[in-house]
């Protein structure tokens, strides 16, 4: 099955804040469970929540033991089977090295970003390029903040357009991109033109 080669990252750092400046976001309890309750919808291999803090890989901890092991295990069973997904890892280079230890495969990046870039492209093409491509793992790197760095989105191998909307306004919590992005590549081909 296809959506075995996708993974989901949530980058914490490097990332921006409205200035521009480089900063490390905390870790939110609803990007926890919200995203992993996604990425088992959309069958995704893992998610990894990406921190350079020992202190908040700590509390996701904390958090997946309550629902796995603790009173939320008993109470609500299907949050269990969401959080297994769930990875911390210090960093994006750690992942990659992780991913390449278990497969042997270099893995291809796709950065989101709520701005358009020259190399963008579209739902349609990028499923297309995953569709095509059967052996390669892909990670779909999402940002907190303000966005990704430069760097970040610089490296990737790919760049997704942006969501666009009906209106002018464009700034979706990145729980809801993640909802809408994985339905776009992973999701039912009930649309063909213009997704």
């Amino acid at each position: 099955m296809m959506n075995k080669r996708i993974l989901v990252g949530l980058l914490h750092y490097p990332v921006y804040n409205k200035r521009k400046e480089i900063i490390t976001t905390s870790i939110t309890n609803l990007d926890i469970h919200d995203i992993a309750r996604c990425a088992v919808t959309y069958d995704v291999k893992k998610y990894y929540l990406i921190h350079p803090l020992p202190a908040q890989k700590r509390l996701v901890q904390e958090v997946i033991a309550y629902w796995q092991q603790g009173y939320g295990a008993i109470y609500n069973p299907d949050r269990q089977e969401a959080l297994k997904k769930v990875c911390v890892r210090e960093s994006l280079e750690a992942v990659k090295d992780e991913l390449k230890a278990e497969d042997g495969v270099e893995l291809k990046i796709i950065v989101t970003d709520a701005q358009v870039y020259p190399r963008s492209i579209s739902y349609v093409q990028m499923r297309e390029i995953m569709e095509a491509d059967t052996a390669q793992n892909y990670l779909l790197l999402f940002g907190t903040g303000w966005g990704m760095s430069k760097e970040i989105v610089e490296d990737a191998d790919y760049v997704l357009e942006p969501i666009y909307g009906r209106g002018t306004y464009n700034h979706l919590s990145v729980r809801s991109a993640v909802a809408i992005i994985l339905d776009r590549l992973l999701g039912e081909k009930w649309v063909e033109i213009g997704c």
